[in-house]
């Protein structure tokens, strides 16, 4: 009785005990959230779980398609992107509010065309060659399947309602693989000396292309998202 009188006076001055503010601040803490994020990564959802003012975990995936034109070795490509990820992130809070430090693993099922129609003479690895000869040059890129990532940002605080957030940092995804390099001319299956000097500059030109895709083995993560905690 005595507790009940002393909350009831607590309240009529404008004071809460300590138990009645936990208790009050915990009615509007939302744990789970869903929403959605887009950026480097691609669109897609993502579900997430705070346990405390410290610690939450999420996962997410991420889906684009993307056309970019580029040059190596001499030759312009055309490239297009499909990206396809999906991830499970440890996020830290250290000051229990909106800041937060996140680490995970992503799989990454993210790959890519490269394609090239020389209209001239063109050098093929150290030597030149016709159009007719070279016909149109094809190839596959695509990246190693588990990939870690880190990354810093805002998360929102733990309260109940539709939250903003952003994060910034890095897929280690390792180097881009080019496979698959063909051409279709009427040297790519020549069977006399012509022929087989060509595949071998064929194989050089992929080459100067891996060359190329071995600097790009981080991946920038920027991405912006919309939630709903509950």
């Amino acid at each position: 009785m005595t507790r009940i009188w002393m909350a009831a006076l607590c309240v009529a001055a404008g004071t809460t005990t300590p138990a009645l503010a936990q208790e009050r601040a915990g009615d509007g803490q939302g744990k789970l959230s869903l929403g959605v994020t887009a950026g480097t990564l691609g669109i897609g959802p993502e579900i997430g779980y705070r346990a405390n003012q410290t610690i939450g975990v999420r996962a997410n995936g991420g889906f684009l398609g993307l056309d970019h034109d580029f040059t190596s070795g001499g030759i312009d490509y055309a490239g297009h992107a499909k990206l396809a990820s999906g991830g499970v992130i440890v996020d830290l809070y250290p000051f229990g509010g909106g800041f937060r430090l996140s680490a995970g693993a992503r799989y990454n099922g993210t790959d890519g065309r490269v394609r090239a129609t020389p209209t001239g003479p063109t050098q093929i690895g150290s030597l030149v060659f016709t159009a007719q000869q070279i016909g149109t040059i094809t190839g596959r890129a695509d990246v190693r399947e588990f990939a870690p990532q880190l990354t810093l940002g805002y998360g929102g605080k733990l309260r109940k309602g539709l939250g903003f957030t952003i994060e910034a940092g890095a897929l280690f995804q390792g180097a881009v693989r080019i496979r698959d390099f063909t051409s279709n001319g009427t040297l790519s299956t020549d069977q006399t000396l012509a022929g087989t000097t060509y595949r071998n500059e064929l194989a050089k030109q992929r080459q100067k292309l891996q060359d190329t895709a071995n600097d790009y083995q981080v991946y920038p993560i920027l991405q912006l998202g919309l939630n709903y905690r509950f």
